[in-house]
């Protein structure tokens, strides 16, 4: 366990009553702390006695008189302060077992802590939790959590989890549930396994726990081309995704009727396999599942639509758009509005076929540095290339073949623009490109 302060916000609490980087807290009003979610129940009270290592030895108490859940404003050098607890599944569909060797260690870290999920917004099984961490969970009201549920049939998620452990998901939601705590759910859904018939059953199930379980997220299986040796899984093609599109809108309509919203929401990726156009806007609600894929269409284009008319009409120049397949379509149509708002500018778009994890990835998500660069380097780019920021490791300019912001510009001769993958910055990472030249 880790307690040392990295950073404090100027001004916060933290900052008044003098604590300092390199600080240890080592206990608050008289409670050790063993992670962070002791750290944020701990720190929630009116009146707080904590115990600190200074970095020369000295241990010194503050007394802090604050409002209730006032933040104190210190980070950690352990985001956690501890160890994230790894997963013991062995999923069928899991993406980690289908990553190519000599990639970084990192990358095949398995995480399944609810801490993450709370903080991160990271998925859990459940699965590798015990009793008493549930127990914790409700005692300090970890709330939202989010949970891969994938399916509520006892005997298949043992099978598609290869976890004896793993059947027991619904009681675990409905206690969690019973006791005030919300959930987002996510459900990865397998041709054959657990789709159709099989999907239906679970949405209906979790939808008794309802609002506690807030809503859906059902995503197709990513199968890459590492796959030897793994559970022979199918993918959806155009036929199939239509059909699961279909299967599911009585389900939907039934529960917009009822609570005013879908429940249960498909990823964009089934609407682009199948060839027909996503839902409207209002499907969507506040778009809280973008992040899972979900409505990143429909959002993108509200977004153009209205910023479109902040865009500098005195641009001029080529700008090059890169994106995966599935996407391509959709940034073309962006590419469109841009230019008939100023024909000054002339924007390309290139899809990025995915050779490295294999063709069946077709997210924007998921594309390389290294493809890239292989598909690009002959091509007259323009002056700016627009990368997607989700292409890169959170909160850093690596993608995921460890090549950076940097050498990518390096290899292309060209600068990089970065931008948020739902299009809120779009326009005006364009706008400032006038600014540097």
């Amino acid at each position: 366990m880790s307690a040392k302060i990295r950073s404090i916000s100027p001004g916060s609490i933290g900052d008044e009553v003098g604590l300092e980087v390199g600080d240890v807290i080592l206990s608050i009003n008289d409670n050790k702390i063993t992670d962070i979610i002791d750290y944020r129940f701990l720190t929630s009270d009116d009146y707080l006695e904590i115990e600190v290592e200074k970095s020369n030895g000295e241990v010194w108490v503050y007394e802090i008189e604050k409002d209730y859940d006032e933040d104190l404003g210190i980070d950690f050098e352990s985001g956690i302060m501890d160890k994230a607890k790894s997963c013991s599944n062995k999923c069928v569909f899991c993406f980690i077992d289908q990553l190519p060797k000599g990639m970084r260690n990192t990358l095949y870290f398995k995480d399944d802590d609810s801490r993450l999920s709370f903080l991160q917004g990271n998925f859990v099984t459940l699965t590798n939790m015990k009793d008493e961490d549930i127990d914790r969970i409700i005692k300090y009201r970890i709330s939202p959590i989010n949970v891969s549920v994938h399916t509520t049939n006892s005997e298949l998620r043992k099978k598609m989890l290869n976890n004896r452990f793993a059947g027991n998901v619904y009681e675990r939601l409905k206690k969690l549930a019973e006791a005030g705590i919300h959930m987002n759910t996510q459900i990865v859904v397998c041709p054959g396994l657990n789709n159709g018939e099989e999907l239906i059953r679970t949405v209906n199930d979790l939808y008794k726990l309802y609002p506690y379980i807030n809503n859906i997220a059902a995503v197709p299986v990513g199968v890459t081309k590492y796959r030897e040796g793994l559970y022979p899984l199918k993918t959806y093609e155009k036929e199939m995704a239509l059909w699961e599109i279909k299967n599911l809108e009585d389900v939907q309509n039934k529960y917009i009727k009822e609570i005013g919203t879908p429940f249960v929401r498909l990823a964009d990726e089934f609407y682009v396999m199948a060839g027909i156009d996503v839902p409207e806007d209002e499907f969507y609600g506040d778009y809280e599942q973008i992040e899972d894929g979900i409505g990143m269409i429909r959002y993108l284009r509200r977004v153009i639509d209205g910023t479109i008319d902040s865009l500098k009409d005195s641009l001029k120049g080529k700008i090059t758009f890169v994106t995966g397949t599935s996407a391509y379509d959709e940034i073309k149509n962006v590419a469109s509005k841009i230019e008939n708002k100023n024909s000054n500018l002339n924007v390309q778009v290139e899809k990025i076929k995915n050779n490295f994890f294999g063709e069946t990835i077709t997210v924007a998500g998921l594309i390389t540095a290294s493809d890239i660069i292989d598909q690009l380097k002959d091509k007259n780019l323009g002056d700016y290339l627009v990368i997607p920021k989700n292409m890169l490791r959170a909160n850093e300019r690596v993608f995921l073949d460890d090549i950076t912001v940097e050498e990518l510009e390096e290899a292309l001769k060209i600068k990089v623009i970065l931008c948020e993958y739902t299009g809120d910055d779009l326009i005006e990472a364009i706008n400032g490109i006038g600014e540097e030249e």
